[in-house]
């Protein structure tokens, strides 16, 4: 079972409640918790490495709140999810104005292309201060020239 696990994480990192879960049908419960002990003891299971993961593949197209739900959905701790929440909450206009940017490239001439990036930006779990932020289309370089 652990040359399993060790195979399922060399192809990429697994939190330990989804490595768990993928373990769960080769085992007893019992047996799969001491190889995920194992395995964290040796370094190759680490919920930190996997987040920071997690946060390096979604940040670029995804909103901090869409970002903290996967992470609380695999078993990150409320505690690293706080630690990695400010440095995505700095950087989340940006990243908004480029996924937006990439999708529209301009602001929306009526009230119906305006919901119709709204609906996009909140799917893809941008908070709604951002999304306003973006569809005013202020210029991020200089935010002192929003007349």
């Amino acid at each position: 079972m652990k040359a399993r696990a060790v195979g399922y994480l060399s192809r990429r990192e697994h939190s330990r409640l989804e490595l768990g879960r993928k373990l769960a049908r080769f085992g007893e419960e019992e047996e799969v918790r001491a190889v995920l002990d194992t395995l964290e003891k040796e370094g190759w299971l680490s919920t930190e490495r996997y987040a920071q993961s997690v946060v390096h593949r979604l940040a670029a197209k995804q909103g901090t709140v869409r970002i903290m739900y996967e992470l609380r959905q695999h078993g990150v701790a409320d505690a690293q999810i706080a630690d990695l929440r400010s440095d995505l909450e700095a950087t989340e206009l940006a990243r908004a104005r480029e996924v937006w940017r990439k999708r529209f490239g301009e602001l929306p001439a009526d009230a119906a292309q305006r919901a119709k990036q709204l609906r996009f930006l909140m799917s893809r779990g941008f908070g709604q201060a951002t999304i306003k932020q973006v569809l005013r289309g202020t210029d991020l370089d200089d935010p002192g020239d929003s007349d």
